[in-house]
């Protein structure tokens, strides 16, 4: 028996072929963010989190943009660019303290003996050590730079490239709520792909309890029900598949979000398929760049390094600063008197050693980079944004199609049923109808899941991508 069904697998695979299979889901795809010049996080963190709470015993009902909530909370890439920007607060204030006064107080008490022979001081009749003695010195400084213009251009560069960390962190929240939807929306997909292969597997089920009767009855011949059997196995198959597929992408949110270990979980969106028309690239490509985070703190960046090249120019001009102290010194506290002393100074270089020149060489080729970057970024939005706009125009032609070969399908597993039960044909008619099924439901899953992932990259493209996402997902 054994034997039998292994060789009727093997005939049934090219049987299968004979209908179109359905595609696998597309993977998604989450857009790198150009670095522009900073210590971006690697991709990767954003597939990662720092897990929060403790597992409950009972499945949490997650519904999307509770799921972007708990990842914009536990991500580890915006972690990460979050702790960046902080450490961004400690360079401005450093930055700063190079323009405020510094002030320091001191208290000091002197013992001394001094050998004035060590010195060359010899007096006759006086004494060749003199102490020991001791004085009480209370005293007060400070000092400010009056004028330091490569200080005040360095503390406004540290405030541009301050600005570039909080800008990056928002292009974070960005990426994660990215993360998020694609996870999401695969988890559905998956939902999607098991009901429907459930549905087969009953009709698989009830073709073969069928082809039994009629073979034990003696209507049909053996090969006929060992080939139902068959097609049964195989959607039973890929049940299997299919259902650790799904609880592996499930596992992929959980850490997306930062969900404990262990946390059952179940989606409460379905999100369905809504169309959304009325996109013109330009318009798109014109809120893309007014609204990407990355793209504004690309143009920062060339700002701070403009900033930071007048620092160096400045360089060569005078600085003036000003120290003064006051202090109270004397033998003891009762028998002092007070001092104090105020110093202004100027002071310009007279040779560097073309240290000023190589500066401002450096200088310019950071600002030609940072411009080289900012145009790459606004090539890859217009790049992105064209790109999501096409699989998304795509995506919902496929749907229209699908939809139409679901129904065609369908009909077609009709009237096959029809003329095997009436005896006119045997069922490799049915088999192939169902293969004609089952591809049909995976291409309209697949195309459903295509168009709502290419919303998912357009909300991305176009950036503030919770918002975005909110109006494409409701076709707005």
């Amino acid at each position: 028996m054994r034997r039998v069904l292994s060789v009727l697998y093997g005939l049934s695979l090219p049987l299968a072929a004979q209908g179109p299979k359905g595609p696998p889901l597309p993977e998604p795809v989450f857009a790198n963010v150009p670095s522009g010049g900073l210590s971006s996080s690697p991709l990767g963190q954003f597939q990662g989190s720092v897990p929060s709470g403790q597992a409950t015993a009972t499945p949490l009902s997650l519904s999307l943009q509770e799921a972007i909530d708990r990842g914009l909370k536990n991500n580890l890439g915006l972690l990460v660019r979050e702790t960046n920007n902080r450490a961004s607060q400690a360079e401005r204030i450093r930055a700063l303290s190079a323009l405020i006064p510094f002030a320091a107080a001191n208290i000091s008490e002197t013992a001394q003996q001094i050998a004035l022979a060590s010195y060359g001081f010899r007096f006759p009749g006086l004494p060749s050590v003199n102490g020991p003695f001791g004085y009480t010195d209370f005293r007060a400084s400070a000092s400010q730079n009056i004028f330091d213009m490569p200080a005040i251009k360095n503390r406004r560069a540290a405030i541009q490239n301050g600005q570039v960390l909080q800008l990056s962190y928002q292009d974070g929240r960005d990426l994660v709520v990215q993360a998020v939807a694609a996870a999401y929306l695969r988890i559905i997909a998956d939902a999607a792909l098991l009901d429907a292969t459930r549905a087969q597997v009953a009709t698989a089920q009830a073709l073969y309890e069928r082809a039994r009767d009629q073979h034990r009855a003696g209507i049909l011949p053996a090969i006929d029900e060992l080939r139902a059997q068959v097609e049964l196995r195989m959607q039973q198959q890929q049940i299997l598949a299919q259902d650790n597929q799904h609880a592996k992408d499930k596992l992929t949110l959980a850490r997306v979000i930062g969900l404990p270990s262990g946390q059952a979980f179940e989606l409460a969106d379905t999100i369905p398929y809504t169309p959304l028309d009325g996109l013109a690239a330009d318009q798109v490509l014109s809120r893309a760049y007014e609204s990407r985070s990355d793209y504004q703190s690309a143009k920062m960046q060339v700002r701070a390094a403009e900033t930071a090249r007048q620092a160096v120019i400045f360089a060569r001009f005078p600085t003036v600063s000003m120290t003064a102290d006051y202090g109270d010194i004397g033998a003891n506290i009762g028998n002092s008197h007070g001092t104090f002393a105020v110093t202004g100074s100027l002071r310009f270089a007279l040779f560097d050693g073309q240290r000023a020149r190589a500066d401002l060489i450096q200088a310019d080729g950071v600002i030609k980079q940072r411009r080289d970057e900012l145009a790459d970024l606004q090539g890859q939005i217009d790049f992105q944004v064209r790109t999501a706009l096409l699989d998304l125009k795509t995506a919902a032609d496929q749907v229209a199609v699908a939809r139409d070969n679901v129904d065609l399908a369908n009909q077609t597993l009709v009237q096959a049923r029809d003329r095997f039960v009436a005896g006119v044909t045997d069922n490799i008619e049915v088999v192939q109808a169902q293969e004609s099924v089952a591809s049909a439901n995976q291409n309209m899953i697949a195309s459903t899941y295509a168009h709502n992932l290419a919303k998912v990259s357009l909300a991305r493209a176009v950036g503030e991508t919770e918002t975005s996402l909110k109006q494409f997902m409701g076709g707005r």
